[in-house]
C-alpha cells in the first residue's frame, strides 16, 4: 500500500436538514467509484444547541488496485487534519473553526451562510445574536479555501432540501475524486424526492460559477434625507413598517429620526447615533401584538416553509395548529382606552392578571382557521386606536425626547440611553418586566443625568451596568442589587465631581 492518506470530510448539521442522507449519498458515490470508504456519526443535542456531526473517511486509490492490503480507518476527525469541512449553517461552521476542524493549512470549508438561532441567542433577555459578519470573518480566516452562499434561499427557490445544494456544491469543488454522475446515481438510488434532490445538487453546482450576491428588500420610501451611515438601516426600519401598520407610520418613524438627525449633527455627531436609533425605534414602533403574530402565521409562504421542515411530500396531508394562550392585558391591548382600564383594574382588583388565559388551538391552514387568523391581522386599522398603542407610543416618546436632550449634554450619555430600548420587546410577562426595568432605570439614573444631579460620567457606567443587570436575569435582583449600589454611590461621586 502506498503512504497516502486518506481524504476526511467532516459534516456538520442541525436535525431535520439531512445530514445522515448527506453522509450516505457521498458514501455511495464513493463505494459505485471503487474508493474504500468509512463513516461514523456523533448525535448531536436537541432544542439548538448543537449540530449532529458525521464523519467519512474515503481511501484515494482504489480497491481493484489495492489487492489484499486494505486502508484502516479512524472513527473520529482529529483537530487539524480534516480535508473538506461541511456545515449546514453559519454558526455550525464557526464551532468547527473554534473547535480546530477548519484550518489554513488543509480545509476547504463549504457552508451555508444563513442563520437558525441557537438556544443561547433565542433566549436571551437582550439582543443575543452572535455577530454574523464576525462568524463570516473567522471561517474565512481559519479556511485554506473556502464556499460560503446561502444555501437554504437555494434550497427553497428550487423547493431543494438543504443538504442537496450542499452535495452539488461539494461536487462542483471537485476536491473528492469523484464524478458527479456518481453523487447523481446516489441520489437516485435513494428513490426518494428523487427531482427535488437534483434540483438541489444542480443549484449547488450552478452556484460555484455564479457571484454570490446579497438579497434586498423592498425600498418603497426614499431616505436620502438621512447620511450614508444609517441609510441602510433606515430603509429596512421603513420596510418593516410599511409591513407592521401603513405609510403614515412609516412617516411618522421618519419625522423622529429626523429628530435625533439634527440634535447629533448640532452636537459634532458622526451619524453613528443615528444608526443605532433607527435600529432600535423601528423595533420599538413594530412592537408585538396579537394582530402581529396573526400576520406572521398566515404570511404567504409560511405553509410551504412548514411543509420543507417536516420534510413532507408535496402530496402528503399536513395540518399546522398554532397554539395560542391570550392573558386579560392581550385581550384588553386591542381595546380602546376607555375601555381597556376599567376593565384591567377590575382585573388586578381580583387578581386576574398573570393568572387567567384563553387557550386556543387553531388549524391554521384550514379555511375556517385561516380566515380566523384573517380577520385577526386584517385590524391593523383597530392598532393606533388601542390601549397598548397610546401606551407604547408614550414610551417611545419619553425615550425619544430623553435621548434629544441627552445628545446635547453628552453624546456616550445618549447612545446608553438608546441602548435602554433593547429592554423592551415581546408581549404579556415579557413585555411587562421590560417596561418595568426601563421605567426603573429611567427614574432611577436618566431623569437625575439630565437634571444635572448626576455628573454624565457616572450616570453612562451607570446605565449600562444597569442595562446588562436588567437583561441578564428576567426576575429583576441583580437590577435591584444594581440600582441600590448606584444609588448608594451616588452622593459621594456627585461630591466628588464638584
Amino acid at each position: 500500500m502506498t503512504a497516502q492518506r486518506p481524504l476526511t470530510i467532516l459534516i456538520a448539521a442541525l436535525g431535520g436538514e439531512g445530514g445522515g442522507v448527506l453522509a450516505d449519498w457521498i458514501v455511495q458515490a464513493a463505494q459505485a467509484e471503487d474508493f474504500p470508504v468509512q463513516a461514523t456519526s456523533v448525535p448531536g443535542v436537541a432544542q439548538r444547541t448543537g449540530a449532529t456531526t458525521y464523519y467519512i473517511e474515503i481511501f484515494p486509490e482504489k480497491r481493484a488496485t489495492l489487492g489484499e492490503q486494505q486502508p484502516i480507518f479512524a472513527l473520529l476527525p482529529t483537530p487539524g487534519d480534516v480535508d473538506v469541512m461541511l456545515a449546514s449553517e453559519l454558526l455550525e461552521a464557526g464551532r468547527a473553526a473554534f473547535n480546530g476542524f477548519v484550518t489554513p493549512d488543509r480545509t476547504l470549508l463549504i457552508a451555508s451562510t444563513h442563520r437558525v438561532f441557537a438556544v443561547a441567542e433565542k433566549t436571551a433577555m437582550g439582543d443575543g445574536r452572535y455577530d454574523p459578519a464576525r462568524l463570516l470573518d473567522t471561517v474565512q480566516a481559519r479556511a485554506a479555501e473556502h464556499v460560503l452562499i446561502d444555501m437554504q434561499a437555494l434550497a427553497q427557490t428550487t423547493g431543494a432540501p438543504l443538504n442537496a445544494v450542499l452535495l452539488g456544491a461539494l461536487a462542483g469543488t471537485a476536491k473528492l475524486p469523484i464524478a458527479r454522475e456518481a453523487f447523481v446515481n446516489a441520489i437516485r438510488a435513494e428513490g426518494k424526492s428523487v427531482d427535488a434532490n437534483l434540483a438541489g445538487f444542480e443549484a449547488g453546482i450552478q452556484a460555484l460559477s455564479t457571484p454570490p450576491s446579497i438579497a434586498g428588500i423592498a425600498r418603497p420610501v426614499a431616505a436620502s434625507d438621512f447620511d450614508d451611515t444609517a441609510r441602510p438601516i433606515i430603509e429596512l426600519g421603513v420596510a418593516r413598517l410599511l409591513d407592521y401598520q401603513n405609510p403614515a407610520y412609516a412617516q411618522l418613524y421618519l419625522d423622529r429620526l429626523q429628530r435625533v438627525r439634527d440634535v447629533e449633527r448640532t452636537a459634532g455627531g458622526d451619524g453613528s447615533l443615528l444608526r443605532e436609533a433607527a435600529r432600535q425605534l423601528a423595533l420599538r414602533m413594530a412592537f408585538e401584538d396579537v394582530i402581529r403574530v396573526a400576520q406572521f402565521k398566515i404570511e404567504p409562504g409560511r405553509f410551504e416553509r412548514v411543509r420543507h421542515e417536516v420534510r413532507a411530500d408535496p402530496d402528503a396531508p399536513l395540518v399546522v395548529i398554532d397554539y395560542f394562550k391570550p392573558g386579560i392585558e392581550e385581550l384588553c391591548s386591542l381595546l380602546p382606552g376607555a375601555l381597556a382600564r376599567p376593565i384591567l383594574r377590575l382585573s388586578e382588583k381580583r387578581g386576574w392578571l398573570g393568572k387567567v388565559y384563553v387557550g386556543m388551538h387553531v388549524r391554521s391552514n384550514s379555511v375556517f382557521g385561516f380566515l380566523r387568523l384573517r380577520l385577526l391581522s386584517s385590524l391593523r386599522w383597530l392598532r393606533p386606536r388601542s390601549h397598548r398603542y397610546a401606551q407604547e407610543q408614550a414610551l417611545i416618546e419619553t425615550w425619544l425626547s430623553a435621548v434629544e436632550r441627552a445628545t446635547a449634554v453628552d453624546r456616550a450619555l445618549a447612545r446608553e440611553i438608546v441602548d435602554l430600548a433593547r429592554l423592551i420587546k415581546g408581549y404579556g410577562d415579557t413585555h411587562a418586566r421590560g417596561v418595568r426595568s426601563f421605567t426603573r432605570i429611567m427614574q432611577a439614573i436618566v431623569v437625575p443625568a439630565l437634571a444635572g444631579t448626576m455628573p454624565a460620567s457616572v450616570a453612562i457606567d451607570a446605565l449600562a451596568n444597569a442595562r446588562v443587570a436588567a437583561l441578564a436575569d428576567p426576575e429583576g435582583n441583580r437590577l435591584d442589587e444594581s440600582l441600590a449600589s448606584i444609588a448608594a454611590a451616588a452622593p459621594v461621586q456627585a461630591k466628588a465631581a464638584e
